[in-house]
């Protein structure tokens, strides 16, 4: 099946609701920018010379995650979301571990000309993307006007380490040596397709939304993943990291706001109990109801309304 008939038959299966379809029909750019002769994808929604906002998204995802999300924020914002080295449709580069990644946010910025304007541009970012601008912030935070971490994996450092020994991250602790399986169709590689941490979503076209831009065309009527398999290498001093996140949090000395899925694994009450202990008291921590990890795929329109009021907190 062509991946033109996929699209159809996906539209037509579902029953795609208003602001959907009229957050899709707002006018963006789809292009590269080359940076350290590297290819990045990204996604420009909005009019050049307003605030600007730089989104990305969490690990082995891809920037389609804000394609329903940042159409809400276009008449008032210029607005990029760009796929991580190694996913989505942006190259990989070699020995990328989470500095590099920032580097790599900061050189994207100037490359679009974000920091031209009078004003600073704001980054949003969702789980392992959160932890690529958390470093960006330490690294350039001065060139920034403020971070919105959307659910980034926050435990207390005994869960934390629980989660690992029980297999769950963090991410980029798999294998990098196995190229990519090249499944038979479309619908085997679909079935393929999970979140993690694994949930059911509330809004399931957003789910095949999601699955459909997670994979490509391979040939011969077969489909693969589009993410690089070395994004899966394991830098130990990205692993140390981890585990000082919360410090790092409440320590960043420039604007920042977290929103969270109230029913995600990876922050939840404790977790914002845990950043006040460490003297966080300062940091807006809003949480969506009936969201879990994947905050966008469940209460999009929610996360939609946080970031709009701590975006008009944040005027300038």
């Amino acid at each position: 099946m062509a991946s033109s008939d996929i699209v159809d038959q996906w539209a037509a299966s579902h029953d795609l609701p208003a602001w959907f379809l009229r957050a899709m029909d707002v006018p963006r750019e789809d292009s590269f920018v080359e940076v350290d002769g590297h290819q990045v994808h990204y996604f420009r929604w909005g009019q050049r010379g307003k605030p600007p906002l730089l989104m990305t998204h969490g690990f082995l995802a891809h920037a389609r995650c804000f394609a329903f999300i940042a159409p809400f924020l276009a008449e008032e914002y210029d607005i990029i979301a760009y796929d991580l080295a190694g996913m989505g449709e942006s190259e990989m580069i070699p020995d990328c571990d989470s500095l590099k990644r920032a580097e790599r946010m900061v050189e994207i910025a100037d490359a679009l000309d974000l920091f031209s304007g009078p004003v600073k541009p704001k980054i949003i970012a969702h789980s392992f993307g959160s932890g690529v601008a958390l470093q960006v912030m330490e690294l350039a935070g001065e060139r920034f006007g403020g971070l919105v971490i959307c659910d980034l994996m926050v435990l207390r450092p005994e869960r934390l380490r629980a989660r690992f020994e029980a297999g769950g991250g963090p991410p980029g602790s798999g294998r990098s040596d196995r190229p990519n399986k090249v499944y038979p169709d479309y619908q085997t590689a679909y079935g393929r397709f999970v979140l993690s941490p694994p949930q059911a979503v509330q809004q399931p076209f957003l789910f095949d939304y999601m699955a459909y831009h997670s994979l490509r065309p391979a040939g011969d009527g077969g489909w693969s993943w589009k993410f690089d398999p070395m994004v899966f290498y394991r830098h130990d001093a990205d692993q140390t990291k981890w585990l000082q996140t919360g410090q790092r949090i409440v320590d960043l000395p420039h604007r920042l706001a977290i929103v969270y899925g109230e029913n995600s694994e990876l922050f939840d009450n404790d977790s914002a109990a845990y950043l006040r202990e460490l003297g966080g008291d300062h940091i807006p921590i809003i949480a969506i109801p009936e969201a879990e990890h994947h905050l966008m795929l469940d209460q999009p329109l929610a996360l939609v309304t946080a970031l709009r009021s701590i975006l008009a907190l944040w005027a300038e």
